[in-house]
C-alpha cells in the first residue's frame, strides 16, 4: 500500500556552508511528475562563501537542475533523506493506527524530507519557508524510553505522544537497525540497539569490529558500549558535526552510491574498484585514501561483514574536493555457512567474500602486491591478538566469543584461493581457530 501524500509539492533546502553555525536557503526543491528537480536561489549564488551541494549533480548556475538520467531526484539530496529504519518511524507516526499493514506503506520523499528530524546526517535540512528557519527537534529523553520507543515500532505498535517525540529526532538517520540521535557532554552520538529479530548480540559484534579496526589502523568512528533497560546499546560517536564556541558547524556528506551517480534500485553495479577510480580523480590527498579503502574492503571480509554496501561508504565534501570519511557500520553478519559475497563488488562481477579477490585488485588501489599481502596480514595479526582484550572491554561471554570467531570473524572461506605468495596468512587463522 503506497500512501498518495498530496501534501507537499517542495521543499526548500537550507545547508550549513563551511565554517558556519546557522544554515542559509540555498534553493528550492519541486515536485515535477515523479521527478524532484533543484533552484539554486538568487541570494544564494551571489553569496561569496557559496558551494554547490555537489557540483556532479548540482553545479552553481541559474535555472532548473534535473536529476541525472537514471535518478528521480538528486543522489546528494536523498543522502540527507532517512533509509529503512527512519521510514518506519514516520509510517509508524502517521499510519500505525492502521494495524496489519504498516510495512506495507510508503510516503513520498518530500514527506520523508520534510517531516524527519532536522540534526540529520550531513549539513543539509528541508522546510517549508525560504525564510524562518524551524529546526524538527525534541528534548533529550534517557535512552530507556528511546529504547521502549524504537521496540514499539519494530512491532508495529503505535508511539505515545512523548515516544513519539523521543525517537522523531533521529527518524532522519540511515540504516535499517533500530536507533537514535543523542547528546551529551559536548559530543552527539548515534544509539544503536539491539533488535527483536538478532539471533545473537549484534550489538557486541559490532563493537568488538570497530575497536578491531582502530587497532589494525584504520580510520573509524570511536565506539563505545552501554546499558538501557539491561541491554546493550551501541554508541557511534558522530564525525559530521564540529563543537564550536559559537556552537555547532556541520559537514557536507555523500555517500558513495552517490558518487557513483546510482539509486538503490542500481546498487547492485556499485563496485570497490569504480570507488578507487573516482578517488584518484576527486579525493584528497588520493594515494592515503586508496591504502584505506583497500584496508576496509579486507577487514569487512576478515570480520564478516558483507552489509559493505555504497551507503555505508562516504566521503565529506568542501566545495571542492573529497575526503574519506571515518569507517562506520562494520558490522559482522549473521551467515548460515561458509560460502559469502560482498554488497559491493570487488573488481568486475566479483563479489566473493574472498581475501584473493583483494590481492588480485590491489594495482586498483596504486599498492603492489607485497604490500597488499602485508596489509592483511597486519590485520589478521591485530585481530588474533586482541581478540580476548576487546571481547574483555565488551563484556562478551564465552559462548558468544566462540560463536563469532567460529562463524563470522576470520572465516576459513575468506582465504580460498590463495596463490603461493599469500598462502602463509592463513596459518595463524589455523592456529586462533584451534585455540578457541
Amino acid at each position: 500500500m503506497t500512501s498518495k501524500n498530496e501534501t507537499y509539492d517542495h521543499a526548500y533546502v537550507w545547508i550549513w556552508l563551511p565554517g558556519e553555525t546557522e544554515p542559509v536557503v540555498a534553493g528550492k526543491l519541486t515536485l515535477e511528475g515523479v521527478n524532484l528537480v533543484f533552484n539554486y536561489g538568487k541570494s544564494y549564488l551571489e553569496r561569496p562563501n557559496k558551494i554547490a551541494i555537489y557540483d556532479n549533480e548540482l553545479p552553481l548556475r541559474s535555472g532548473i537542475i534535473n536529476p541525472l538520467d537514471g535518478l528521480t531526484m538528486p543522489g546528494c539530496i536523498r543522502d540527507s533523506s532517512p533509509d529503512a529504519w527512519g521510514r518506519r518511524v514516520l509510517i509508524n507516526k502517521k499510519f500505525a493506527s492502521l494495524r496489519g499493514i504498516t510495512n506495507e506503506i510508503q510516503l513520498d520523499e518530500l514527506t520523508y524530507l520534510l517531516e524527519s528530524g532536522s540534526d540529520r546526517i550531513g549539513a543539509l535540512d528541508f522546510q517549508l519557508s525560504p525564510t524562518d528557519y524551524q529546526p524538527r527537534s525534541t528534548k533529550k529523553v534517557s535512552l530507556e524510553k528511546l529504547m521502549e520507543s524504537a521496540e514499539r515500532v519494530e512491532k508495529g505498535v503505535p508511539l505515545t505522544p512523548e515516544l513519539d517525540l523521543a525517537l522523531h529526532h533521529g527518524s532522519s538517520i540511515g540504516g535499517a537497525r533500530p536507533k537514535a540521535l543523542i547528546d551529551t557532554e559536548g559530543k552527539k552520538y548515534i544509539a544503536k540497539f539491539s533488535s527483536t529479530s538478532d539471533v545473537y548480540n549484534v550489538i557486541k559484534a559490532e563493537f568488538i569490529a570497530m575497536r578491531l579496526a582502530k587497532m589494525a589502523g584504520i580510520n573509524v568512528a570511536a565506539v563505545s558500549l552501554t546499558k538501557a533497560s539491561h541491554k546493550d546499546v551501541l554508541l557511534i560517536e558522530r564525525f559530521d558535526r564540529e563543537h564550536t564556541k559559537k556552537g555547532w558547524e556541520r559537514k557536507s556528506m555523500l555517500s558513495a552510491l552517490t558518487l557513483f551517480e546510482l539509486d538503490e534500485m542500481m546498487a547492485r553495479y556499485a563496485s570497490y574498484e569504480n570507488l578507487a577510480e573516482i578517488i584518484r580523480y576527486r579525493f584528497k590527498d588520493a594515494t592515503g585514501a586508496l591504502k584505506e579503502l583497500f584496508q576496509r574492503m579486507t577487514f569487512n571480509i576478515l570480520v564478516g561483514n558483507t552489509d559493505d554496501h555504497a551507503r555505508n561508504h562516504a566521503a565529506f565534501w568542501d566545495g571542492h574536493m573529497l575526503a574519506l570519511t571515518p569507517a562506520y557500520d562494520i558490522c559482522p553478519q549473521s551467515r548460515s555457512g561458509n560460502i559469502a559475497t560482498q554488497a559491493m563488488l570487488i573488481t568486475k562481477d566479483n563479489n566473493k567474500s574472498q581475501i584473493a579477490s583483494c590481492l588480485d585488485a590491489c594495482e586498483n588501489f596504486l599498492i603492489q602486491r607485497k604490500e597488499a599481502v602485508s596489509l592483511v596480514k597486519n590485520q589478521i595479526k591485530t585481530i588474533v591478538e586482541n581478540w580476548n582484550t576487546v571481547c574483555e572491554l565488551g563484556k562478551v561471554h564465552l559462548v558468544d566469543r566462540k560463536l563469532l570467531a567460529s562463524r563470522q570473524f576470520l572465516n576459513l572461506y575468506a582465504f580460498e584461493n590463495l596463490n603461493e605468495d599469500s598462502l602463509h596468512l592463513v596459518d595463524p587463522v589455523l592456529d586462533f581457530k584451534a585455540s578457541i
